[in-house]
């Protein structure tokens, strides 16, 4: 399956549940060996109606949510994929409101999502498993920081420069 380059694309591609959950498989688990997160048996059962897998080691049920950042979550892994697709595409980043209207639902749940995204981006893993994989390298382009010193407050200024001087960015 290949990666959404677009918000259109992103959407189409999530929109189908069944997209959504191969596209989470595949970032959980990309060398496609499926083991549950908790015992790391790979002796189970897959419960196609419920989207789910049976340990007979653990003898408890796993979904592709369990042990990482969507784990406790109500949200569909629609509106999950969505939300990181959306985090890591703007670059001058999402807010939750922003994120509450674009996917349809309350700012309280975006803002628990974009949390929770946000700190598995910071420790580089969205499980303990790294949910894409080994050795994979985030990359982020255009960083916006501040502004034109000469349309600052000169307090503002002061504190940016060290001098109450405009300078050229």
């Amino acid at each position: 399956m290949k990666q959404p380059r677009t918000l259109q694309e992103a959407i189409a591609c999530f929109a189908d549940p069944q997209r959504a959950f191969d596209y989470a498989i595949k970032l959980r688990w990309p060398n496609g060996d499926i083991s549950c997160p908790r015992c790391t048996a790979r002796k189970f059962s897959f419960i196609k109606t419920r989207r789910l897998w049976f340990c007979y080691a653990c003898k408890r049920q796993f979904t592709v949510k369990v042990k990482t950042i969507m784990e406790d979550s109500a949200l569909g892994l629609d509106k999950w994929m969505t939300a990181v697709w959306m985090l890591v595409a703007c670059k001058n980043g999402i807010s939750s409101h922003e994120l509450g209207r674009m996917l349809g639902i309350t700012q309280k749940s975006a803002w628990f999502m974009l949390h929770r995204i946000r700190e598995a981006l910071k420790k580089h893993a969205f499980d303990s498993s790294k949910i894409g994989g080994e050795g994979n390298i985030l990359e982020v382009d255009e960083t916006f920081v501040g502004g034109v010193t000469k349309n600052m407050h000169n307090a503002q200024r002061v504190r940016a420069t060290g001098t109450g001087q405009a300078t050229q960015a």
